[in-house]
């Protein structure tokens, strides 16, 4: 009798063991604004984290309208990341819809932001793209950014409902300034599940190691364009921090706001500033309509050299990581400014 009421008695501690052991298991659910933001969290939470993307690969941010669901999605995250800079224009009024109580990472904290004049809201924009070469030494330290980030709660944002600001917010588009998203995140991931901190921190400086060596990539392969082929079209203007970073000239039809249409004045202005400054090629964007590139060149007598990515990752394929995303950028920039790329 006492053996069984023993065999009893350690059958259920078996039991509460592996039920503590499987709830302690329970990947962290952390809710990301858009889908550049999804990867680099899997990137750094690996096996501990289950992410969902509020706006999905090939989504467009700038046209995004929350439902009921993602406020329910925020209520339930153990963590909510987004990239501030007001490119979510919605996420303050979700955030409060969902009564979000718990720790925000936004993922530009501590970053240098470039401004933006309403030149650069439409074409032809003619900003001038500082050499961004960086000092190794400088570039190491890079890493450690975002040691003591800090994670802004939704109130701070209040009042930036509107299309973004005086800043531009797609920051993510230079390699370097992406590495303190990663930092970011790795500290937001560490504040709220502090048990698994160091698995963050090796992640992330993997992940780190990973960024530096595609920073180089991509400077290899725009170094080889010559500087006076160095100038894109493309369907919003959503490059610039690839273009001071990588020293490359980018000019959009419709400015920032992926909703707008040019007058005919301005497209008229654009197609001759492509053929005074000899422009090589246009590309698509893939979360912009097709249309006014293909009309851009036929008017302008170029060809589409391909498809770039901004604020979505893709569906499948390459550049439905980040990493393969920029790389993708880079590669099939290099092609079409240097001629290499087929007719689209």
């Amino acid at each position: 009798m006492h053996h069984r009421i023993a065999l009893g008695l350690l059958c259920g501690a078996l039991a509460l063991g592996t039920a503590g052991a499987s709830q302690a298991r329970e990947p962290l659910n952390v809710v990301t604004s858009f889908s550049v933001l999804a990867d680099m969290v899997e990137q750094v939470g690996g096996e501990h984290v289950a992410v969902t993307s509020l706006v999905g690969p090939d989504s467009d941010s700038h046209v995004y309208s929350p439902s009921p669901a993602d406020a329910r999605r925020l209520a339930q995250a153990d963590l909510v990341v987004f990239n501030g800079l007001q490119f979510e224009g919605w996420m303050n009024r979700l955030l409060d819809a969902g009564n979000y109580q718990g720790v925000t990472v936004t993922a530009t904290d501590g970053i240098e932001p470039l401004a933006f004049t309403d030149a650069d809201h439409g074409a032809p924009a003619e900003a001038e793209h500082a050499d961004h070469d960086h000092d190794d030494a400088d570039h190491e330290h890079e890493h450690d950014h975002g040691e003591h980030a800090q994670h802004a709660s939704h109130d701070e944002h209040a009042g930036h409902e509107h299309q973004h600001g005086d800043l531009d917010p797609h920051a993510w588009l230079d390699v370097a300034r992406a590495e303190q998203y990663v930092a970011n995140i790795r500290d937001g991931l560490a504040e709220v599940d502090p048990q698994h901190a160091e698995d963050y921190r090796t992640a992330a400086q993997r992940y780190l190691e990973e960024l530096d060596a595609l920073d180089a990539e991509i400077r290899e392969l725009m170094s080889a364009i010559p500087a006076g082929r160095r100038s894109v079209v493309t369907g919003h203007d959503a490059f610039e921090y690839f273009g001071e970073a990588y020293d490359v000239r980018f000019l959009s039809p419709v400015g920032l706001n992926t909703a707008a249409e040019p007058a005919a004045a301005e497209l008229a202005r654009l197609v001759d500033f492509i053929q005074k400054n000899q422009v090589k090629a246009l590309f698509y964007e893939n979360i912009t309509s097709p249309a006014l590139i293909r009309q851009l060149a036929e008017e302008a007598d170029l060809k589409v050299a391909g498809t770039l990515y901004s604020g979505a990752l893709a569906s499948d394929g390459e550049a439905s990581t980040y990493v393969g995303m920029m790389r993708h950028n880079a590669q099939t920039m290099h092609d079409g400014l240097s001629g290499d790329a087929a007719s689209h």
